[in-house]
């Protein structure tokens, strides 16, 4: 969540920031910030002058004692009793206040850079990059008409390629469990734990170390990264326990250094994690689901970040290589999207995506997010660094990106290599594979 300091200090730049992200409301929800921690540091400075007072009263009741004025000392002791029931109101509205500081604090996103464009839906997101074509500031998702061709006669959608060469099960996974919870078979089996074994010895190349998490999270966890509260429907929630489906690797990795003081000398630390992902996708529909599309359990890599400021967007466009440089080779058509203020998670202050192109559905399928979240979630996890020359705490910086999400990866992946003898899987997989064609 944004700091306090930050809400005070640069109240303009945070209300033009939240406007930039279309945030309704963002000035009143600022201003109620502000009037909260009036009461809050009014009431402690009432606190704190009482308490001085007291103690200064407290001195003089055992020298009145001595001279053998128990009136007067009893008068004082009567009155230092009243002040502790008025202190004890102090305290309570001190609290109070803290309560809905941090309730509110909590309802508000994270704000965008400066370098973040302007724009309030998916169209206005600006392509940066492209290995299709060179880009200019002017290419958006909205006038971009640059798609590859494949030369191939009538290619087939990726659930048709599946079933053709018995890869993917979907209506078995609808038995087993409901739709979005596919079974991979043979060669289909095969190519996910070689893409995944594949993205990890990636990673660890680029100096990642591999954690392997666990894929349920208890609230504490959901709130530090801010899924909660802000996305607990789209959460599978084991009520019982209280438990939450992890939605990504993201949440655990992070929460490693939840209530953490790192040494700045350790710092960037990176991680990188496979997991399984669970999220509910409540809501979604139509076309855009279909097959590998959209699912509720699916595989991922995750590249994970903590960094101090100063050096975080430096990780950031290590990052941005790093995903790039996965998907280069394995040989897809991709372009990299600056999002705009209004496309933006909550919890982000920059991200890019990727995407790749499928020309059997017609349309580009997002694969990687790879975030900066500033102080945001730091702040909520207490994540903190001890600066080596000042020695006080600081608030890190975290990062974070798919490298890479399996489902459209696979689905790509088929869709682009599909030939009349088969589908040819790319160089760099043959060793993770140990075959060269589905056929």
């Amino acid at each position: 969540m944004l700091t306090l300091k930050l809400i005070t200090e640069e109240t303009e730049r945070v209300i033009r920031g939240l406007e930039k992200k279309h945030f309704k409301g963002a000035k009143e929800a600022i201003d109620e910030v502000l009037a909260v921690d009036k009461r809050r540091r009014e009431a402690q400075q009432e606190l704190d002058k009482n308490l001085s007072e007291a103690k200064k009263m407290a001195a003089q009741i055992g020298g009145l004692m001595k001279e053998g004025k128990k009136a007067e000392a009893d008068a004082i002791k009567a009155k230092v009793s009243e002040m502790k029931e008025t202190n004890k109101q102090l305290e309570d509205t001190m609290n109070q206040a803290q309560e809905e500081m941090t309730r509110l604090l909590c309802q508000i996103p994270n704000i965008p850079y400066d370098e973040v464009p302007e724009g309030a839906a998916a169209e206005d997101n600006h392509v940066v990059k492209s290995n299709l074509k060179e880009c200019t500031e002017k290419d958006t998702v909205g006038n971009w008409d640059v798609n590859p061709s494949l030369g191939i006669a009538n290619p087939l959608p990726h659930w048709e390629l599946a079933k053709k060469y018995n890869l993917i099960d979907f209506d078995l996974g609808v038995k087993i469990t409901g739709a979005g919870f596919p079974v991979y078979i043979g060669k289909g089996a095969r190519l996910q734990r070689a893409l995944i074994n594949f993205f990890l010895d990636e990673a660890r190349k680029s100096g990642y170390t591999e954690i392997m998490p666990p894929t349920v999270v208890n609230a504490a966890s959901g709130y530090g990264t801010g899924q909660l509260p802000d996305k607990e429907g789209q959460m599978y929630h084991c009520e019982v326990d209280d438990f939450y489906l992890i939605p990504t690797a993201e949440v655990p990795v992070t929460n490693i250094y939840r209530d953490v003081i790192l040494d700045e000398k350790d710092l960037p630390i990176k991680n990188c994690a496979y997991t399984e992902c669970f999220r509910r996708e409540a809501g979604s529909y139509g076309k855009d689901v279909r097959g590998l599309n959209r699912l509720h359990e699916f595989s991922k890599i995750e590249i994970v970040r903590i960094d101090k400021p100063e050096h975080s967007k430096e990780s950031h466009k290590e990052m941005l290589a790093h995903v790039e440089g996965l998907l280069k080779k394995l040989e897809l058509p991709y372009r990299i999207l600056l999002l705009c203020g209004g496309d933006q998670s909550f919890t982000s202050s920059i991200c890019y995506d990727f995407e790749v192109y499928s020309e059997a559905q017609g349309r580009w399928l997002e694969v990687s997010s790879v975030s900066n979240f500033d102080t945001y979630q730091a702040n909520r996890l207490k994540c903190r660094y001890r600066n080596s020359e000042t020695k006080k705490t600081e608030l890190c910086h975290t990062l974070n990106g798919s490298a890479l999400a399996l489902p459209r990866i696979v689905a790509a992946l088929l869709e682009n290599n599909q030939t009349e003898n088969g589908i040819k899987i790319p160089a760099a997989l043959v060793p993770y594979t140990g075959f060269e064609m589905i056929d």
